[in-house]
């Protein structure tokens, strides 16, 4: 039905695939404008009660599809045609992974390999985080003469503060999966084996739960975020001190 992914519905879960192994499911336009439909589908489909994310093959998804620069040699030239396509996916980009942010259902991301970039910023747009041990994230986007999309920042930085996120985002340093367990970005690691197994077993104590509760907790805690941020970004430390 989907060119780019796999959707699968059963018990009241959705399980959504990201499916260009050849190519570490890298995000492009045309993936960007499917993931909407699908997420359209979901958001509408009463008898889903819970997502799941992963990626096909080794990788959960390797960010910005690159092809466009294969076989640019100059870094400058690499960096302005790699702006330059960014702009076109930066509203689908800001679009969709809000609005799986602000799905009613909770989410899942199963990240199975890498996250990296773009995939970094869709596990950071789930609600719950599980990974294999093998997995690998970082921001590549300053190295790439760009910066990081508000979205995933503020995501970020309400995960981790401020002087944790821009050490992530500017040094573009990777990361393995146990290294972010540590800082709770991630609630599970699993067995490459196990992994779908425990995102399915995870989805099913949200199925137990009351969904109108789990979908007004979600609502409160990305509320409380979103205020926190903002609220950040116009802290004045004067004001804080007389009021």
């Amino acid at each position: 039905m989907y060119t780019h992914f796999l959707v699968e519905k059963a018990d009241q879960i959705a399980t959504i695939t990201l499916n260009r192994p050849e190519k570490r499911n890298p995000i492009n336009v045309d993936m960007l404008k499917e993931f909407e439909v699908i997420l359209h589908d979901i958001r509408d489909d009463v008898a889903t009660r819970v997502v799941i994310l992963t990626g096909s093959g080794n990788s959960f998804c390797a960010g910005a599809d690159l092809s466009i620069v294969k076989g640019v040699t100059d870094e400058a030239e690499k960096q302005r045609i790699f702006a330059e396509a960014r702009n076109h996916r930066i509203r689908l980009i800001a679009r969709t992974f809000t609005m799986l942010e602000n799905l009613e259902q909770p989410s899942i991301a199963a990240v199975n390999g890498y996250a990296i970039g773009g995939g970094w910023g869709l596990a950071l747009a789930c609600d719950f985080h599980l990974a294999v041990p093998e997995a690998q994230y970082w921001f590549p986007e300053v190295d790439l003469g760009v910066s990081l999309s508000l979205g995933s920042s503020a995501r970020l930085f309400s995960m981790v503060g401020t002087a944790r996120a821009k050490d992530i985002i500017i040094t573009c340093n990777r990361y393995a999966s146990a290294e972010l367990h540590s800082w709770g970005m991630i609630s599970q690691i699993v067995p490459p084996e196990k992994l779908l197994d425990a995102a399915r077993e995870l989805a099913d104590r949200l199925l137990s739960k009351s969904p109108q509760a789990v979908t007004g907790s979600k609502l409160t805690v990305n509320t409380l975020a979103a205020v926190a941020a903002r609220e950040m970004s116009t802290f004045d430390p004067e004001v804080f001190i007389h009021r």
